[in-house]
This record gives C-alpha cells, structure tokens and sequence, in this order.
C-alpha cells in the first residue's frame, strides 16, 4: 500500500448538549470489517509506542482522548506526520506502513480499530524488513 493510502477519515459526530457521541461502523466510515480493538493510554511523558508495520493489517487510529503524534512511513524514504487531537477523526494506515506514535499529551487514549485479529507473524519489526519489501515493489 502506498503511503498516499492513509488518509484522515472523519467519523459521524452528532453533538448533543448532554455531551457528543461519534460512531464508527465497519465498512462504512472504516474501509474494513473489524476485527479487534484496542486501545493504550496511562503513555509516560516522552514515551513512544508502534514502531512496526503490518503485513495484513489494516487500522484506523483515533485520539479518544488528548492528542498524540503518528509518523507514517512507507520504506522508500516517503514520511507523513500526522496530529490527531479530535475524537471524530482517524488515521486510516493500511499494510506495510511504518507507524510510530509519540508526543502523547497529559491523558491521552490512543484507540485502534483493526482489520485482523492479533497474530504475532503479522508485524514487521525490523525496519530494513519493511525498507526490503518495500524495494520488491
């Protein structure tokens, strides 16, 4: 997948004055079935989570909470940076993208939904891996 792939997806935000409610339905504003979610957060100040690719994976990205960075990274040298800060918006990253998420604001809650259910095989950790993949295509 092409790094020009990944893409901001607005979710359906529907404001209540008793506080908003934003849905994500599969295949529908999320371009898969999903399979899992999960979620990371409690993210000690200066810490770094992701650093890997999927080989089959897809996933959408969302700040639930607070606000982080997601560098994106297709191999070839190509890089995307990107600041999620709003619950009604994810980072759509398809297979063999490089992910490294950072810069977690105080509360942060990073939630991912995804296209596979979790299989150690399936990650790229090694990112000359990916670089050698990548010069195949």
């Amino acid at each position: 997948m092409a790094l020009s792939d990944c893409k901001i997806i607005t979710l359906p935000k529907i404001v209540d004055p008793r506080g908003n409610l934003t849905v994500a339905e599969q295949s529908k504003e999320v371009p898969f079935d999903i399979a899992r979610v999960y979620w990371t957060y409690d993210i000690p100040s200066g810490e770094r989570r992701g650093g890997h690719a999927h080989r089959t994976c897809e996933e959408v990205i969302i700040a639930a909470s607070g606000s982080f960075d997601v560098t994106l990274d297709d191999g070839c040298g190509n890089r995307q940076v990107y600041h999620l800060r709003h619950p009604w918006q994810g980072l759509y990253v398809g297979t063999g993208i490089w992910r490294t998420l950072e810069d977690f604001s105080t509360g942060a809650v990073c939630l991912v939904l995804a296209s596979e259910m979790f299989d150690e095989q399936e990650y790229i950790y090694d990112y000359d891996e990916l670089r050698a993949l990548a010069a195949q295509k």
